[in-house]
C-alpha cells in the first residue's frame, strides 16, 4: 500500500490497463458462455460496475487506501469469474 501510495500516477496508469483488460476478459467469458440471462447480466453488471468503479475512483482522485481497495475489489472479482468460467 505504501508503495502503490508514493508512486500513485504510475501504478493507477498501470492498474487502469491491467484491471480493464482483466475485466474485458470477464466480459467476454460471462457473455460467452450459456446461462440464463439474468445471471448473466447480473455477473456482467457486477464485473462492470467494479472495474469502471475503479477508473472513476482515479478520476475522482479520491484517497489512495480508497482506490487501492477498489482495485483489489476489482482483480480479485474478475479473477474469480474468470476461473468460474473456465472450469
Amino acid at each position: 500500500m505504501s508503495e502503490y501510495k508514493s508512486k500513485e500516477y504510475g501504478y493507477a496508469t498501470l492498474a487502469i490497463l491491467g484491471q480493464s483488460c482483466l475485466g474485458g476478459i470477464a466480459a467476454m467469458l460471462i457473455l460467452s458462455v450459456d446461462s440464463s440471462f439474468g445471471l448473466k447480466i447480473a455477473q456482467l453488471f457486477l464485473v462492470t460496475l467494479l472495474t469502471m468503479g475503479y477508473n472513476a475512483a482515479v478520476l475522482a482522485q479520491l484517497k489512495s487506501k480508497t482506490a487501492f481497495a477498489i482495485l483489489l475489489l476489482s482483480v480479485v472479482f474478475s479473477s474469480i469469474v474468470i476461473i468460474a468460467h473456465l472450469f
